[in-house]
């Protein structure tokens, strides 16, 4: 199954996160299809989450599934699923 899911980066205590589209039985550092967006939990609120919202609905309507921190992301920004 693909899902749409975060790849973390960055240091410890200053997360970064890729929104990407991969398959569920890969590890979450390993292999994506695309990556989509960018999620930054520390940065000011205008500049926490940018994602390419065509490719979501792309990913979406082929059947990815988005885990539930994605979702909550996707709702932070009104994109509807």
């Amino acid at each position: 199954m693909v899902k749409i899911r975060l790849k973390r980066f960055g240091s410890k205590k200053r997360p970064y996160y890729r929104i990407v589209v991969q398959d569920s039985r890969k590890p979450r550092d390993g292999t994506t299809i695309e990556e989509i967006g960018i999620y930054h939990p520390i940065e000011a609120e205008e500049k926490q989450i940018a994602f390419k919202e065509d490719r979501a609905r792309y990913w979406l309507s082929v059947g990815a599934q988005p885990t539930d921190t994605v979702r909550k992301i996707f709702n932070k920004k009104n994109f509807t699923l």
